[in-house]
């Protein structure tokens, strides 16, 4: 995927996230999306970057949808998602170092 359809997606995403939040439940969920500090119009950060938060905002999605309807997603698919923002993490740290070096 190229890097502006990750932009794309992401900003998609928030949306959804937005969507979803109409009675202000997320805030609790959303932590570490905002911890990444980044956004859909930051454009100058690496492709690893849009990616991870892609990962998060899906994994927070799937459980803002969780708390409000309870056995609505199957619980490996949540898993999966976790295991998504896990492994993109160490791939975002070891990019990073990789870049630094």
């Amino acid at each position: 995927m190229y890097k502006d359809e990750m932009i794309q997606l992401h900003q998609f995403l928030v949306y959804v996230l937005k969507y979803l939040d109409t009675d202000n439940n997320a805030h609790e969920y959303i932590e570490e999306y905002l911890a990444l500090n980044i956004s859909p119009h930051h454009i100058h950060r690496t492709k690893a970057e849009h990616k991870q938060a892609i990962f998060v905002l899906s994994n927070t999605i799937s459980e803002v949808i969780l708390h409000k309807e309870e056995g609505s997603i199957p619980p490996n698919v949540s898993n999966a998602l976790r295991d998504l923002v896990r492994r993109s993490k160490k791939e975002l740290k070891a990019a990073e170092a990789a870049q630094s070096k």
